[in-house]
This record gives structure tokens, sequence and C-alpha cells, in this order.
């Protein structure tokens, strides 16, 4: 685990991935060697799940899963209204994602692709970008007015702020996650540095948490976005 051993050996270390040279150019390849184990991971479940679909009685894992899906859609519906049951899936399996990657954090031999800058910030593009088209699809042209502010004499001091306020919006998400994920990596260096075994296990539960809640706060931020986008120039 990145951030549990003095001197981490990690897997994509050991399988001679975590680095490749690309035109001459050495190019750090584990945060999206890791990317693609939680992807492996969260496919492998779907298809335990899908094939349990079919079975009277539902299993343990089914059930967490399905409680889980369900009590997103809701927290969505709640918030988008009618449009939230057609974005849930996109923000379920945000979720789920971001979740499965910050807890390879605390699996030995894993890193957490999140601690990674590259990984939040392709994340948080995503998110601008898909949001700024949902608004643009709605909306079309007067998706403009949503950047002009109430009043038209208004349009040449909200215009230039509204717009860096969008722009903030991926800086402020990529480097929240990041972060709080890289953060937690060096305090795990720094307490198993100064007790092994008994710093480490009791402040596993604590860990699990922020990096829950850090997958929460993505999750809920895009949905409040795509939310102010469908809204738009109406809102």
């Amino acid at each position: 685990m990145a951030g549990a051993l003095p001197e981490p050996v990690l897997l994509s270390t050991a399988l001679g991935l975590d680095e490749i040279t690309i035109s001459g150019q050495l190019i750090e390849f584990k945060h999206v060697f890791f990317s693609w184990v939680a992807i492996a991971i969260l496919v492998v479940l779907a298809l335990m799940l899908r094939k349990r679909l079919t079975e009277k009685t539902p299993g343990m894992l089914q059930n967490v899963f399905e409680s889980v899906i369900d009590t997103i859609e809701k927290f969505v519906v709640s918030n988008m209204g009618k449009d939230g049951h057609f974005y849930t899936p996109l923000l379920a399996g945000m979720f789920l994602y971001i979740f499965c990657m910050n807890f390879l954090g605390l699996v030995p031999g894993f890193d957490a692709p999140t601690a990674n800058l590259n990984s939040t910030v392709c994340m948080a593009l995503f998110v601008f970008v898909l949001y700024n088209i949902v608004g643009i699809i709605r909306w079309k042209g007067h998706y403009i007015n949503q950047f002009t502010g109430p009043s038209k004499v208004l349009i040449p001091l909200m215009l230039p702020l509204e717009f860096v306020s969008h722009l903030a919006r991926p800086l402020s998400l990529s480097l929240r996650l990041f972060g709080n994920i890289r953060g937690e990596e060096i305090v795990m260096i720094l307490f198993f540095s100064m007790a092994p075994i008994l710093s480490t296990v009791p402040i596993y539960a604590l860990f699990l948490l922020g990096k829950t809640m850090q997958a929460f706060v993505f999750f809920m931020l895009t949905m409040f976005y795509l939310k102010s986008a469908l809204e738009g120039p109406e809102h």
C-alpha cells in the first residue's frame, strides 16, 4: 500500500508498469494502471451481480449494492427532480468509481489513483465539459444568459465573474480530491514510520470514512453543476 510501508513495493512496480517511455519521455504510469484496476473490480462486481439478478433470494452483495444505488437515486431525484432518473446511472457510477480508486490506497501493494493530480484533473474536466454540453443542449443559445446575470446593466460585471467562477470549478474539484487523498497517504506513511502496526490499524476506519466522504463530495458537486445547467437562465 502506498502510504503504509516506508519503502512501498506497488503492484504496478512489480509488474514493470510503474512508468513507461513514449517518444523518449519518461511518463509515470502507475495511476493509470490502478485506475484500470478499479475499473476491472467494478466490472467484475457488475457481472457477478448481473448473474444473481435471476435468483429469487438476493445475496448480501446484491443487497448492499441495491441499497447504495437506491439511496443515491432517491438523493439525486430529490435534488434534481424528474431529470434525476436520467442522470442517476452516471452519478452513481462516478461515485462508485471514485470510491473504489480511493479505497485502493488502503490495500497493501496498491495505490490510490486519486492521489495523483492527473487522475483528478481528468475527471474534473470531464464534469466541466459534461454539464456545459448538457446546458447548451437544453437551452441552446440562451445558455449564455446563465453567465450574464439578472440585469442587462450588470452584464459587463457579471459576465467575466461568471466565466471565472465556472473555470474555477474543475480546479477546485481536482485539487480538493487530490489534496485530501494525497494528504491521507502522507499521514499513513508518517504513522506507520512511528508505530508500524498499532498506529495504522485504528486509523483505517477513519481514513475509509474520509475516502468515502471525498467520493460523495465529488459526486454531489457534479450533481449540483448538472442541476444548475439544466435550470439554466430560468434559475
